[in-house]
């Protein structure tokens, strides 16, 4: 199982460097269920192993020069602030049992679980149900200051609560909002996500004892895979796949519906 987990970290840099993005919403359904990992420190080994990998694209975006960093600060910030105070505070707040009605217990961990499929629904979606993009050709960053604020703490708080990145709501936000053109809208995104997730995960450290060999080698396993999936970009179709990959994401998140209902 050690080895499936392994090979499965492997599996989120493929994704991600093939898709630019998705990937990492595997990471907690392998800790979970292929590692035995217990839900909220599997959200926070993913805040790491997410920061991580998106850190590593973001540089890489950065050195090509696509990177807005104007709007991946406006965002970030209240991003941060929001991903950090639920792992420091309102995660270890959440009771261990959650409600309870009849012979049906609603535990912390299944709750989570629960919620994290709702978001791999979403992401699903919008993976499946992509549309073409317009690029506009030099058109003025216009930012559109307080809706991205209250975006960048609703994302903040979501990914405190599963330890997803949310790329599938920071884009279109970045496109809509800042009005950015769709390559410097998921170059910014990595950049964004790569902040708020290591922040995050700051709020872990003093609240969970935590396996930093294991993490760092699941991380390397993590990273090494976005450098094969950049490689096997020259003969795959990165767009093409997204699609497919949309509806893997989707049979996932009802086995997990299932696999937490059905105990």
């Amino acid at each position: 199982m050690d080895i499936l987990g392994y090979l499965g970290a492997v599996l989120i840099g493929v994704v991600l460097g093939l898709i630019g993005g998705g990937g990492s919403i595997l990471t907690v359904p392998i800790l979970v269920y292929v590692l035995g990992i217990n839900p909220v420190l599997a959200t926070a080994y993913s805040l790491f192993v997410v920061g991580a990998t998106a850190l590593v694209g973001a540089v890489k975006n950065i050195y090509k020069g696509l990177v807005d960093f104007k709007t991946a600060i406006v965002f970030s910030i209240p991003a941060f602030i929001a991903v950090y105070l639920t792992r420091k505070y309102l995660v270890p707040a959440i009771p261990n049992e959650l409600f309870k009605l009849a012979d049906f217990t609603l535990t912390k961990n299944m709750g989570i679980m629960l919620f994290f499929a709702v978001i791999m629904l979403i992401a699903a979606f919008a993976m499946i149900k992509t549309k073409k993009q317009v690029e506009v050709v030099n058109e003025k960053v216009k930012l559109n200051i307080p809706l991205i604020v209250a975006e960048g703490f609703v994302v903040g708080i979501l990914t405190g609560i599963v330890g997803a990145g949310g790329g599938f709501l920071i884009i279109p936000a970045l496109v809509l909002l800042a009005k950015l053109p769709m390559k410097k809208a998921v170059a910014t995104s990595l950049l964004i996500i790569s902040v708020k997730s290591l922040i995050g995960f700051l709020g872990d450290v003093q609240n969970l004892t935590l396996d930093w060999t294991f993490l760092i080698l699941f991380t390397l396993c993590a990273v090494g895979g976005i450098f094969l999936g950049i490689y096997l970009s020259n003969f795959i179709d990165g767009k093409k796949l997204k699609k497919s990959f949309g509806w893997f994401v989707l049979v996932m998140a009802f086995y997990i519906l299932y696999k937490e209902l059905s105990k």
